[in-house]
């Protein structure tokens, strides 16, 4: 898959390049200055913050623990990369720069974070800075132009075949990890016990993961973004809720799964969540309305309460008295790329102007039209999740539940199923899928 991405790597590098280009004249801008972040420390310690490298730089190159470098990118010039490669005996520095990605840039090592100015534009000029206040060098400080950032964002949503190359990679990568979390879990391991074999699974260690694992078993499977990993084990295995993911070159990926112990009324629920999920996958097609998928997500749901004999309402009463949202409180899904929550979500165009979402529907984390290469996660779920069954069961509706099965299943907290999906003009990818289909 390496030469597959030697080969990807220059379309896609003159595609990045293309798009910034257009940014900068968007933004009435000459030149871009992409910075990759500076260590930081925690407040009143020696101790770093974890570094990560800022999604505009590594839209340009796969370097995600470069820190005090900087893309310089001058429209009609082969972009510049001013790496940073500290004299240093306390650390390993970076090692000089090598890869299938080297030959697109004009690369300038630096030994000091404050020798980059050397290779930038005069101040004088109008230049689109990006990064955070802490990333300024000398005179130039990160301006981060609205306009020229929300152009970038925007340009981002729809993935180059380099990126769909990183993102299928990225997917199996976290496909090793479940299935090794899934056989812990039946063997009755701890939280901690399966998040250190999903860990061993991807090669990854914690500062790896895009985001914190959610790694849940029981009760806990209710918390929608539960942030423990427990060391005792419980007394009963009854269900398991895994959303974790795995980076390649700075791709991320966003997979979750839900087990249960076998019993019948748990495993007949987790059945029609996943014939739901499967519905809405099928779906993700350029053209498609994303609230109205996720709106059609509580509707397919509260079909499923219906089935279950949880709720004795047809489905369009529960999605229009708001009885679907106790079940299902979160949005459908959300983009993804370079981030777990990838940007312009919420775009109208590249100005930044947002589109709204639903009424009643304060979670969802995108109200785009999809078009081909997005790439979007379906995540459906249904949780018993006694906060909000409270107020369900003091309100007019209480009687319309039928407690006892909601007492029952609220004893394997939740579930839900995630996928991630690209948008294409005919059937969907569902990269997902593939990864778990490929072994």
């Amino acid at each position: 898959m390496s030469e597959r991405l030697a080969e990807l790597y220059p379309n896609h590098v003159a595609s990045v390049v293309a798009r910034a280009e257009r940014a900068l004249a968007f933004g009435d801008c000459d030149h871009l200055l992409l910075a990759s972040g500076r260590e930081q420390y925690r407040f009143l310690d020696d101790r770093p913050v974890a570094f990560y490298a800022h999604p505009p730089f590594k839209a340009f190159v796969p370097l995600t623990s470069q820190t005090d470098s900087w893309i310089v990118l001058t429209p009609g010039r082969k972009p510049v990369l001013v790496y940073c490669q500290p004299d240093d005996y306390w650390h390993l520095p970076p090692a000089p720069p090598h890869g299938y990605w080297v030959e697109q840039f004009d690369i300038r090592v630096i030994r000091k974070p404050e020798d980059a100015v050397q290779h930038f534009p005069p101040p004088g000029d109008r230049l689109a800075i990006i990064g955070e206040a802490h990333d300024a060098v000398g005179a130039y400080v990160p301006n981060n132009p609205p306009r020229v950032l929300s152009s970038l964002h925007f340009s981002r949503s729809a993935k180059t075949e380099y990126e769909l190359a990183c993102m299928r990679l990225a997917q199996r990568r976290a496909v090793r990890g479940h299935r090794a979390a899934e056989a812990a879990f039946r063997a009755c391991g701890s939280e901690i016990d399966i998040h250190r074999a999903y860990l061993e699974a991807t090669s990854h260690n914690d500062l790896d993961l895009p985001y914190g694992n959610i790694v849940a078993l029981n009760e806990h499977c209710a918390v929608l973004h539960y942030q423990y990993q427990r060391h005792d084990r419980p007394a009963e295995h009854r269900s398991f809720l895994i959303d974790a993911g795995a980076q390649v070159h700075g791709y991320a990926s966003d997979i979750t799964r839900t087990y249960g112990n076998g019993d019948a009324e748990f495993s007949a629920l987790l059945a029609g969540v996943e014939r739901v999920q499967q519905q809405l996958c099928a779906k993700v097609r350029a053209g498609q309305n994303y609230p109205l998928l996720h709106i059609e997500a509580h509707h397919l749901l509260a079909g499923v309460l219906a089935e279950q004999d949880i709720v004795r309402m047809s489905a369009e009463a529960m999605v229009a008295e708001g009885v679907s949202s106790v079940f299902f409180p979160h949005g459908l899904g959300h983009p993804i790329g370079l981030q777990v929550h990838d940007v312009a979500g919420f775009h109208a165009n590249e100005a930044g102007d947002t589109i709204p979402r639903p009424a009643g529907h304060p979670y969802l984390r995108m109200t785009r039209t999809l078009e081909e290469n997005f790439v979007v996660t379906i995540e459906p779920g249904l949780y018993f999740i006694p906060m909000l069954l409270a107020g369900l069961k003091a309100g007019a509706h209480a009687g319309a539940v039928n407690w006892r099965k909601v007492e029952h299943l609220t004893r394997f907290g939740g579930i839900r199923i995630e996928d991630e999906v690209r948008a294409t003009s005919g059937e969907p990818e569902n990269l997902t899928r593939d990864a778990f289909a490929a072994g």
